[in-house]
Formats: structure tokens, sequence, C-alpha cells
């Protein structure tokens, strides 16, 4: 099994509807973000991509037959050059809508309380949001995502360079609204009999989807912070019992 897909979109342009349909089509399993968090010692590989150290490729992608979405998009040349057969795609979207959509969901959930409290309680959180600021909060937006000019303007330098660097008889750029018929079409399946095109992770279900984590996130932090209480006054009462023994002896 090898990489036959490479998508080089960025994340909020359909990636997920991507993986879902290219599963679909038998290009399983599709790596997206959501691996890194059911495998964040995945994280420490991405991360040191990024940064420049040798990565196995074939060891990381065992069982995978697609990439989309971070942290991948981001080596879409390094996986070409890896596998010289794999197609690639690039999910595209409205920059204005895409901007909105990804500054709603994964931008706001990254820098807002409790994230950035439990980032620090929790190894995991830890090593996977550190991944996902060296290789792009800081590594493709260099810290100015919040510059909504800024942030668009790279979104479609990168767009622009895919489309110059991949060669046109090995890329499709691709919006999931357009359906089943140019991705069957490009990658040579047939198109699903009576299986809709999965639209799936929009904007108002990421939401939901994360206020539910979001909410669980708070009740852990109150949970450890209670123990942090309490072991704090256990122990200041502990100390203040021992001073007046020792003022009573």
């Amino acid at each position: 099994m090898t990489i036959r897909v490479i998508g080089a979109g960025f994340g909020r342009t359909g990636t997920a509807s991507l993986k879902a349909a290219l599963e679909a089509l038998g290009f399983d399993k599709c790596y997206h973000m959501t691996e890194v968090f059911a495998h964040p010692a995945d994280a420490k590989i991405w991360r040191g991509a990024a940064l420049g150290q040798p990565v196995n490729w074939d060891a990381l992608f065992v069982g995978y037959q697609a990439t989309v979405d971070w942290p991948s998009c981001t080596f879409y040349r390094v996986l070409m050059v890896q596998y010289p057969e794999a197609k690639v795609i690039l999910t595209v979207r409205d920059p204005e809508k895409w901007y909105a959509s990804a500054l709603q969901t994964i931008y706001q959930v990254r820098f807002t309380f409790p994230t950035t409290v439990m980032r620090h309680i929790i190894p995991m959180l830890r090593a996977v949001l550190g991944m996902q600021d060296v290789v792009f909060w800081q590594g493709t937006f260099h810290g100015r995502f919040a510059d909504k000019a800024y942030a668009i303007e790279v979104f479609n330098r990168h767009n622009d360079a895919v489309k110059q660097f991949v060669p046109p008889e090995r890329l499709l750029v691709y919006e999931v609204s357009q359906g089943w018929e140019p991705l069957c079409k490009f990658l040579n399946v047939p198109v699903p009999a009576d299986q809709p095109f999965p639209h799936v992770n929009d904007a108002a279900e990421f939401q939901q989807r994360i206020t539910q984590r979001l909410h669980l996130l708070q009740r852990v932090l109150g949970a450890v912070l209670f123990v942090i209480a309490g072991l704090i006054t256990v122990g200041w009462r502990m100390r203040a019992r021992t001073r007046q023994a020792k003022i009573g002896s």
C-alpha cells in the first residue's frame, strides 16, 4: 500500500469532505489532521519535518492511501517526490469564506481559553498544538493569521504555487461543491451509484463539536484545579500544625 492521492489544499477548504469522499472511493485510509489527534506521537514527526529533520514517510503512512489537510498539505512537494505516481488534488474555496471559516473554527479554538491553559497540563494537547504552531500558525502564516489581508495573501500565494509546481496532468483543482464527477474522472474511478457526495465538518458542525469538547476540557480543568487547591490547602494546614507544634514544644 502506498500514497496514491496527495491533498495540497489548506484546511477549511473542504478537506474533511474530501477525506470522506476518497475513502468512499476506495482510497482508504486518508490521512487528515484528525489523525494527529488520534495518534499524537505523529505530532513530533510533523514538527521535525517542518524543522528540516528527515522523515520516514512510508512508516508514517502505513495503512494510508491518501493525504489531505494540514499538516501534510504543507509538504506536498516532498510527498510528490516520495510518491511520484500519486495524483495531487488542490481543494480551493472563495478566499473570504475560507478565512471566515478558519478564523471561526480552528484559529478560535487554538487561541481561546481553556485550550491555552490545558496545553500546559495535557501532554498530548501540548504536542499537537505545538506542532500546529511550527507547521502552519508560525511556519505558514508567520504568526499573522489574525491579519486577514495577510492570511488571504498567503492562502492565494499557496494555491498559485501549487498550480505552477504540479504538472497539469497530475493536478485537479477542485471545489467540493462540484461533487463526484470531476473527482471520479480525475481518479479514473466510477461515480458511486445512489451515494450522495459527503459534505461534512461545516462551520456549524465544527462549532458544535468543539463546543462539546471545550466544555469537557473546562470540566477537566476545573477538576484539576480543585485537586491542586485541595493539595495546597492540606499542605498549608500541615505546615501550620507543624509550626504550632514546634512553638508548643
